[in-house]
């Protein structure tokens, strides 16, 4: 027997990647996905500069609903155009990260910052099959995800949060409220002073 298919010591059961299901997961036809991965690595998981107008461009013909104002820093890689909606004036920081198996609503007036995650599919843990879960993640208006943050499949961020740098967003966060930590748990209100 492998070594690797064992069962542990006290005969508990295992997961058997052989029995896996993902049948929610639609992502459309391999040629659309193919065209998509090599133009999200020319032009937008890159260092090298395009103008945030020609990037936007490209969004759009791949099936993207974007407004107005959209910054988009280099780096930036996004799974699937198709699956996105972002409002007005975003920023999309460097090497951010949008894995939107499922769909991904981004508000207007959202700053998304260097090296954030969001995630839109997990894995059914209690089963033994591994399966896919798949669960739309929203980010409502001026909501301001911190660097190398981390926002978690199912998850609403409300209006004005913020969630901290470094934090995981694993359950809704509360409309102007500042979130900090892993889990992230509320630290104070988002008060404006002008």
């Amino acid at each position: 027997m492998d070594k690797y298919n064992q069962n542990t010591v006290d005969s508990k059961p295992s997961v058997d990647l052989s029995i896996y299901q993902a049948n929610e997961y639609k992502p459309g036809i391999f040629l659309k996905r193919a065209i998509w991965y090599i133009i999200n690595r020319l032009f937008f998981k890159t260092s090298i500069y395009y103008s945030y107008g020609f990037k936007r461009f490209l969004l759009r013909i791949f099936g993207a609903k974007v407004g107005n104002n959209l910054t988009i820093k280099p780096g930036l890689s996004i799974k699937y155009p198709w699956f996105l909606e972002i409002g007005d004036n975003v920023w999309l920081g460097e090497d951010v990260w949008i894995d939107n198996i499922a769909k991904i609503t981004i508000g207007s007036n959202v700053c998304i910052s260097q090296g954030a995650l969001i995630v839109s599919g997990s894995h059914n843990y209690k089963k033994r099959s591994f399966d896919l879960i798949l669960s739309d993640v929203i980010l409502e208006n001026g909501v301001w995800l911190g660097a190398k943050s981390v926002v978690t499949p199912g998850v609403t961020c409300k209006s004005h949060s913020v969630l901290s740098v470094g934090s995981v967003a694993s359950n809704d966060l509360e409309p102007y409220k500042i979130y900090k930590g892993n889990p992230a748990v509320f630290i104070r209100d988002r008060n404006f002073i002008d």
